[in-house]
């Protein structure tokens, strides 16, 4: 909730090989119920059904936002980008 009240946000996954970090950040979209945390985000952050208990980008009046996203995976010191076009090539 304080990120539509100006906070930054960071969750930071962090485990050993297979222990479901990626799948815990992404999910599956069918079951809904298996959606990761990053759908779920976005989902909370631009909801616009009425009646719903937090407000959101989309009922937030005379404010603009500005929402950004990175998903970076560093193994073995070399860092990549989940969400670029290319997730195999490495940044520097």
């Amino acid at each position: 909730q304080g990120v539509t009240e100006g906070y930054n946000g960071t969750i930071f996954a962090y485990g050993q090989t297979g222990s479901g970090k990626s799948f815990t950040m992404q999910g599956v979209v069918d079951p809904s119920t298996q959606k990761g945390i990053i759908p779920r985000a976005f989902e909370h952050i631009f909801e616009t059904s009425p009646g719903h208990r937090s407000c959101s980008v989309q009922c937030a009046e005379n404010a603009k936002f500005l929402v950004r996203t990175s998903y970076l995976e560093i193994y073995n010191e070399d860092i990549r980008d989940l969400l670029g076009a290319d997730t195999k090539q490495k940044l520097e």
